[in-house]
């Protein structure tokens, strides 16, 4: 006998209820019910389980995909002022999201697509520290923002032989941000905040070092 979970949604079935030889156990606020099979296509059920997991992946993949678009988006506007805009920069290992280079500074850009534990929580920045809800997230993505800058330092630095200062940002697409403390040397942010933020930046390359970085 084979015993497997399938999501029935608003399932209202009374309890021990058999339909099509199948016993089908749930209660009246149950999502999902218990089905135990009496003639072995159990597998049936797994395969269903498993294929509920792989469409949530491919979900998070898109939603991924167009947070990302959004912010290459909002990054596009800079063009205006004479940046130079780069998306899906392939580095060390690993691919930066966007990478902005203006006579603001040079900026390497990571997207994060984080679910909302409740509709209406918040991202709090208190130095070098995020809050997510209200609980610290496994990985800080501040830490994988700053490597991703000293990276990109380094990379500029052996391909011109210039010192270039870089800015790690850390956006986050569909939250509101808390600003608890004075920022540092990452940024967090809304998407839609960015272009501002370095628009209003000192000016600290001119033109020529734009063109050779």
């Amino acid at each position: 006998m084979t015993i497997c979970l399938l999501p029935v949604a608003g399932c209202r079935l009374p309890l021990h209820s058999r339909r099509h030889g199948v016993i089908w156990i749930s209660d009246t606020h149950a999502a999902a019910a218990a089905c135990i099979y009496h003639d072995g296509i159990g597998g049936v059920g797994i395969a269903a389980w498993r294929l509920w997991g792989t469409k949530k992946q491919l979900q998070q993949l898109r939603l991924g995909r167009d947070s990302e678009r959004s912010v290459g988006q909002f990054l596009e506007r800079l063009r205006e002022d004479s940046g130079q805009v780069f998306h899906d920069v392939p580095v060390d290992g690993f691919n930066l999201d966007h990478v902005v280079i203006s006579t603001h500074g040079i900026f390497a850009i990571e997207t994060k697509t984080w679910t909302k534990p409740w509709p209406k929580a918040t991202i709090a920045a208190d130095g070098d520290q995020l809050l997510l809800g209200g609980r610290k997230p496994d990985r800080n993505p501040m830490d994988q923002a700053a490597g991703a800058a000293r990276w990109w330092e380094g990379l500029l630095a052996e391909s011109t032989g210039k010192q270039f200062g870089v800015r790690g940002v850390v956006v986050f697409p569909r939250w509101w941000i808390e600003q608890r403390s004075p920022r540092g040397a990452v940024w967090v942010l809304e998407p839609k905040a960015l272009p501002e933020f370095i628009r209003r930046e000192p000016e600290s390359l001119i033109a020529s070092d734009v063109a050779l970085a």
